[in-house]
């Protein structure tokens, strides 16, 4: 774009809405900082290489800097100064050496490039953080870039899934793609690949309704992963909560992200956005400054009380975002309401969401943010899944979350692994997990479909790794193995890592689909974690978050393999059974209080030999079997039941069926994958080592008129 004719002074301008605004007139400026004495805005030349204009702001309304340039457009490059004390002691770090970026700005430009200068204190000083460093920052920085929000939706609509229907997918942007041969080379790694045909019909095929994505706000290359010639893959080092990362924009064009939304709408798939508002890049006392800690530090973080050069960690990212102030709430506010309304995604996963809940007195489930967020217009409509942990004090509150907030269910995750692992005592606790987690989730109104359940997800070992590894290995991250869970319950069922020997692969391969069987059959929303459904690996590495390479990237040629197909169709075959049969998909927690016919409540639990599960069997060591039978209502008066058989023990076990006596079905046997259904079991089945049998029968309780 060109320059508009550089004023010598701004016009007032307004003080909303906060960010660059463009009237097609000109743009207004606002910004926030209560404790600056002068900020300016810094123009720049088309390829942000040259500051050109320095302009200060000329008014303060209720602590937001304003100021409007006429002629002022799209495509304008930008950057804040802010003047005021340089006094970390008192929590303030002004430095107007150093350019910031708009909290608010919508696109970036430009790369950061690590230098010295991008600290406001002088690095390697004898003073550290005390000092302040008068070098311009501004060729390292990126700058935001003024845009208009105006887009053209023409008929998408949300598909608006309910959550009992609701199948989430997690995967990351850059990694689904970049091993795709059928996506064009530049558009690899990118939102463009989201919309590929093949790629939504491998989604609608394995039953998806949501995808989410790993974080897309614009992160930062952190500088001691850039040292090791690492790369921040994962993302949750947030640079700026409005502009999507620049490397994800094939086109460099916002619109290639709406382009793939309306394309995953059509298809009838829900686009969720993992997001980061619990922390941002900029560290501890001895951070970079990029934008917040020098538009208005004190604000903006929550500082240790009585001694503000230091920053509380509830994260372990060195900073946590100071939700509780009111104008960095409205902040987080208006990045959620504007990735609704500017880009039309349907929910939102919050990273480490205890965080955001924790007030002065610690977390509060009645919190500022929760009661915000829950009485929004806009964001109450959306899907809000929470991570329900921090590192903080009192950090982990599973199921203490909000109505209104859905959760991912650790302990889901734990239970199953340490289940089909063979763990003792462990069949009251999948039990629990299966019946939807009632013990943490049923309060306050809230559904099974509150709990996410998943056996895997990004932070951890994929499934295949989860039956293949019983150690982590992440010597590729650097950090001598100190990184990464240790508790993964995970096995190798007799050989660390890949192996030919038949008896493990097919025990592994027995093992997984079990794992993918209770997923999908357990009450509450069910989570996979992209490329499990054919077999993706990272080689034994449970903390992939620096690995943008073939460690993390999503291997598709597995999907053609012939173990890969057979997986696929495997848990296509789950998701059309878990669509077509409502009773897994409660709308209620199940207590054994509705009786259909004598003998059949809603749900039941037995051992193997048909018999009700007696208190004391719930924990016993040795016991590594479960039957669950559930039963609902069907819309035409009947009743459909249905009976989950597990079996994790080291040898087949043949279950006798609970009475009362009905005409059973098969519909899924893991043992061998079996995808058709075999009809007409009586009284007893058989289950092979390390297997799920799901049966399903039908009753009509009405009685039948003696005069037909």
């Amino acid at each position: 774009m060109t320059l508009p004719p550089l004023p010598d002074r701004l016009d007032t301008g307004r003080p909303y809405p906060l960010g660059a605004t463009p009237d097609g007139l000109g743009t207004n400026f606002a910004v926030f900082s209560a404790n600056a004495e002068k900020i300016e805005l810094c123009l720049f030349d088309p390829r942000g290489r040259r500051e050109v204009a320095r302009l200060a702001l000329p008014e303060c309304t209720e602590e937001v800097w304003h100021g409007y340039l006429p002629g002022a457009f799209d495509g304008l490059i930008y950057g804040y100064r802010a003047h005021g004390p340089y006094d970390p002691a008192r929590g303030h770090r002004f430095n107007p050496a150093k350019l910031l970026i708009d909290p608010y700005a919508r696109q970036l430009s430009g790369a950061l490039r690590w230098s010295d200068t991008l600290f406001a204190y002088r690095m390697g000083g004898g003073r550290g953080d005390l000092s302040i460093d008068r070098r311009d920052s501004a060729p390292a920085v990126p700058k935001g870039v003024v845009v208009s929000n105006w887009a053209d939706w023409g008929d998408d609509r949300p598909p608006d899934v309910p959550w009992s229907d609701t199948v989430i997918y997690e995967t990351h942007v850059r990694g689904v793609s970049m091993r795709r041969q059928d996506v064009r080379p530049h558009e690899r790694g990118t939102f463009a690949a989201l919309a590929h045909p093949r790629f939504i019909d491998h989604l609608l095929r394995i039953g998806v309704t949501a995808v989410e994505l790993m974080p897309i706000h614009a992160f930062l290359q952190d500088h001691f992963l850039v040292e090791r010639g690492l790369r921040n893959y994962w993302g949750y080092s947030t640079l700026s909560f409005f502009a999507p990362e620049p490397a994800f924009l094939s086109t460099g064009s916002l619109q290639e992200l709406r382009a793939a939304v309306r394309r995953l709408h059509a298809a009838g798939i829900e686009v969720i956005l993992d997001v980061v508002y619990n922390h941002t890049c900029e560290g501890n006392e001895l951070g970079p400054t990029f934008s917040f800690k020098g538009l208005d530090n004190a604000s903006y973080y929550r500082l240790v009380p009585g001694n503000e050069r230091y920053y509380i960690n509830d994260t372990g990212c060195g900073n946590t975002v100071n939700l509780s102030h009111p104008r960095v709430l409205q902040m987080v506010m208006d990045s959620l309401r504007y990735w609704v309304e500017a880009f039309h995604v349907d929910g939102f996963r919050f990273d480490l969401g205890v965080t955001l809940g924790r007030e002065g007195t610690g977390f509060d489930p009645g919190s500022g943010f929760f009661d915000a967020v829950r009485q929004d217009p806009v964001l109450a409509r959306c899907k809000l899944i929470a991570e329900p942990w921090d590192i903080g004090p009192d950090g982990y509150q599973l199921g203490r979350l909000p109505p209104g907030f859905v959760e991912w269910n650790d302990r889901f995750r734990d239970s199953v692994r340490r289940f089909w692992k063979r763990d003792p005592g462990m069949r009251g606790e999948i039990a629990g997990r299966l019946s939807g987690s009632s013990d943490a989730f049923d309060r306050r109104h809230r559904k099974p479909w509150a709990s996410i359940n998943y056996v895997a997800s990004h932070d951890g070992f994929t499934l295949a790794d989860v039956v293949a590894y019983n150690e982590k290995h992440n010597a590729a991250n650097g950090e001598d193995g100190r990184d990464g869970h240790d508790a993964n319950y995970s096995f190798n069922w007799g050989a660390e890592g890949p192996t030919d020997d038949p008896n493990i692969r097919a025990v592994r391969s027995r093992v997984t689909r079990a794992m993918l069987a209770t997923v999908m059959f357990a009450q509450g929303t069910p989570m996979l974690l992209a490329g499990d459904e054919f077999g993706r690996t990272q080689n034994g590495n449970n903390n992939a978050y620096c690995q943008d390479n073939e460690i993390s990237w999503i291997d598709w040629e597995l999907a053609r393999s012939p173990d890969g197909r057979a997986l696929t169709a495997f848990v296509a075959r789950l998701a059309e059974i878990r669509k077509r049969f409502a009773t897994l998909r409660a709308p209620r927690f199940l207590h054994a209080k509705e009786e259909f016919v004598p003998g059949l409540r809603d749900i039941g639990w037995f051992d193997e030999h048909g018999a009700e599960m007696p208190p004391e069997g719930w924990h016993l060591d040795g016991a590594h079997t479960l039957a669950l039978r559930r039963a609902g209502r069907t819309r035409t008066g009947g009743v459909e039941v249905l009976l989950l058989l597990l079996n994790a023990s080291a040898n087949p076990v043949t279950f006798k069926l609970p009475g009362p006596a009905l005409t059973w079905r098969l519909l899924v046997d893991s043992a061998s994958g079996l995808v058709s259904e075999e009809r007409a079991i009586s009284t007893e089945t058989y289950l092979e080592a390390s297997s799920v049998r799901l049966l399903a029968a039908f009753v009509d309780p009405r009685p039948v008129d003696p005069r037909l």
